[in-house]
């Protein structure tokens, strides 16, 4: 099973956008147009985001990519 962690290699505010982009296996400037659509589209799109900042763990240092949880 995948998890889905905010990038540390592929960032360029939190890494919100680059670890939803890596777990969904999209380009993250995709992830990134429609985070920026939402946000215009009347803000609820910061507001996820900024949740998404504070709930989603960064991932482990050494890895790229989604990472697949042992079960």
């Amino acid at each position: 099973m995948k998890r889905l962690y905010r990038s540390i290699t592929d960032r360029k505010i939190a890494g919100v956008c680059g670890g939803l982009g890596e777990y969904f296996e999209i380009d993250p400037s995709l992830m990134r147009v429609l985070a920026v659509a939402f946000v215009l589209a009347g803000g609820s799109g910061l507001l996820a985001y900024i949740l998404a900042w504070i709930i989603v763990p960064e991932a482990p240092a050494g890895s790229s990519g989604p990472i697949d949880s042992p079960e």
